[in-house]
């Protein structure tokens, strides 16, 4: 299968991936042929990107950190939570240590970890598909960075619920993600405080979970919030935290900010290290990201267009390429630059 936005989408073309909301109730079924009616319904739905079948790749089939079933199951318990928080009720906390565990394992076991999937979300779940990324992301970096099992539950817990502190706020103002007045802002930065009053009060959970919460939008140099914290100031599980959050908010839609490729925000990490973000956080961070994720079309510096069907874990910017002669007619000649050994061939653009 391969990615492709979803204005490219032509009828007939046969979706590669299942399309769920965040109850896991499926919207769309993989396999499912494409009709007006249904390319029409995704970009209602908010939907930017999908997978879709090629048998000139059918070899290719990007692989989720975590399985389809622990990822709904943990978008399910997290609205669930945030639900509760907004009526003033308990979470489950106990529900939530014992997804977070398995997630944790699932990551712990597994030996060599590129993130390479880019999840496809709806409008309706964006926010629960961005805690559960960021859960995902900020586990697989504090693996990176050697933490015990313990840290990373906690780490894992805490990103799991960065933003709860946005279900005490109207959800007018934290669904509108352009134009926010300053006011409007000001506002949409109490969430931080807020999960931080909710969290600590919750015996369950470590106070470093509402410290989490309080920090991930603390920065290096001081021009973060809530306290404009620097250096050492800053929880490193935080630091990790706020690191993710934005690398998840770079990359997907109805997020606040401009949808850009990984390769992009990859730039942008880069360029806020050692400001925003610890240096070191930053490096290991990138050699856990394909730049370049599997099923991606791009156009190399030789103009041929391909799609991107394996990864190099030494070296996450050079993947393995397969171009055809002509993408658009089904050509069957097709080969492949690993960019490892083709050191002259470089990815141009990026066609997704």
């Amino acid at each position: 299968m391969r990615q492709v936005s979803v204005n490219s989408l032509k009828i007939g073309d046969v979706l590669g991936k299942t399309i769920y909301s965040s109850k896991g109730r499926v919207l769309l079924g993989k396999d499912v042929k494409l009709t007006p009616l249904y390319i029409g319904k995704l970009k209602d739905m908010g939907i930017s990107i999908v997978y879709i079948e090629d048998e000139r790749f059918d070899d290719v089939v990007p692989e989720d950190v975590i399985t389809e079933q622990q990822r709904w199951e943990a978008m399910e318990l997290i609205e669930k939570s945030s639900q509760a928080v907004r009526l003033g009720k308990d979470m489950n906390g106990f529900e939530l240590k014992s997804i977070v565990s398995k997630i944790v394992e699932e990551i712990m076991f597994k030996k060599d970890i590129l993130v390479s999937l880019m999840d496809i979300r709806s409008r309706d779940n964006q926010m629960f598909a961005h805690a559960v990324n960021v859960c995902v992301l900020s586990t697989v970096l504090g693996k990176a960075m050697l933490l015990d099992k313990e840290k990373l539950e906690t780490l894992a817990i805490g990103a799991l619920l960065h933003d709860v502190g946005k279900m005490q706020l109207e959800p007018e103002l934290v669904c509108k993600n352009e134009d926010l007045t300053s006011k409007e802002l000001e506002r949409l930065k109490m969430h931080t405080s807020l999960g931080f009053d909710d969290l600590r009060k919750r015996k369950e959970f470590s106070i470093v979970v509402a410290h989490i919460a309080f920090q991930h939008h603390e920065n290096l140099n001081g021009t973060g919030y809530p306290r404009q914290l620097k250096d050492a100031e800053i929880h490193p599980l935080a630091q990790i935290v706020g690191l993710t959050n934005l690398f998840d908010k770079l990359t997907t839609d109805n997020s606040g900010l401009k949808r850009v490729m990984p390769h992009e925000a990859c730039e942008i990490l880069m360029g806020l290290a050692g400001k925003v973000f610890p240096l070191e956080l930053v490096r290991v961070f990138l050699k856990n990201i394909a730049v370049y994720p599997t099923g991606v079309m791009v156009r190399l510096n030789t103009g041929e267009i391909g799609v991107v069907v394996d990864q190099n874990l030494s070296m996450p910017a050079r993947p393995v390429v397969r171009v055809f002669e002509d993408m658009e007619r089904n050509s069957s000649k097709g080969k492949e630059y690993n960019m490892i050994e083709h050191r002259t061939i470089f990815i141009d653009e990026v066609l997704s």
